[in-house]
């Protein structure tokens, strides 16, 4: 499994470094992505700051258990990362590992990811959230969710498939359709996997300031009754890999 990434933080938040976070264990074959949640700012806590300390927990584990199991149990390393997380805050997590023909994952919220082969979409990680816009999370917080209420998937792949994780400003203003497009013009141009993810992360920021664009974001709040146009402005993370 080859990887590349690419993190465009919400304009607003350049200063502070955004809230996503995300990493690539390359020798274990595992990447991930984390989503701190905005609100937390109303409270004068940057969620970035648990993001990031949650995704230093998760290589620290994912190192560990490798190294000394030889094998990889997602919500087991989720649980050990989240008891080591001490900072004030709260994160969406997804975390994706290939082990033999397969994708071992656990994805909690609105983060996500999808499989592609030969230019389909063959997987995606459905969205768990309370309501519109409220998405589980992990959190400091006593009413935050648990690790356990992550959803667990195992997804058999096959060398060429394209695997495409992110956060939810990449998934609120790319369809999955749109994703794939983008993989296959890669794919024929033979670009790195680092190349594609700031392609497709480009196009999502372009989408999140299009005012006139019929986001998947703008979609699903008109399903609810909330009128909102246009794209949705957020930190984008975008994590590429091919499979081998």
């Amino acid at each position: 499994m080859l990887s590349g990434s690419c993190y465009l933080p919400h304009p607003k938040k350049v200063a502070t470094g955004g809230e996503d976070a995300h990493f690539i264990c390359a020798d274990e074959q595992v990447i991930g992505v984390a989503d701190g949640v905005g609100g937390w700012a109303k409270r004068g806590v940057n969620a970035g700051v648990f993001a990031r300390e949650l995704v230093s927990n998760l290589v620290r584990a994912i190192k560990k258990s490798v190294n000394s199991e030889g094998s990889f149990n997602p919500l087991n390393v989720l649980k050990k990362a989240h008891s080591k997380t001490m900072a004030k805050g709260s994160s969406t997590v997804c975390i994706i590992a290939l082990n033999d023909e397969a994708l071992n994952a656990i994805n909690l919220g609105d983060s996500g990811f999808i499989v592609i082969r030969d230019g389909n979409v063959i997987f995606k990680s459905p969205v768990q959230q309370h309501s519109f816009n409220y998405p589980y999370q992990l959190g400091s917080d006593k009413n935050c969710d648990l690790p356990s209420s992550g959803e667990v998937f195992t997804v058999h792949v096959e060398p060429g498939d394209v695997v495409v994780a992110g956060t939810d400003g990449l998934f609120d203003n790319l369809y999955t359709d749109d994703i794939a497009a983008l993989v296959v013009c890669a794919i024929i141009d033979r670009l790195e996997p680092q190349v594609t993810a700031q392609m497709i992360a480009a196009l999502a920021q372009q989408q999140a300031l299009n005012k006139n664009w019929l986001s998947p974001f703008s979609a699903a709040a008109r399903e609810v009754g909330h009128h909102y146009r246009g794209g949705k402005r957020d930190d984008i993370t975008v994590v590429v890999s091919y499979i081998l």
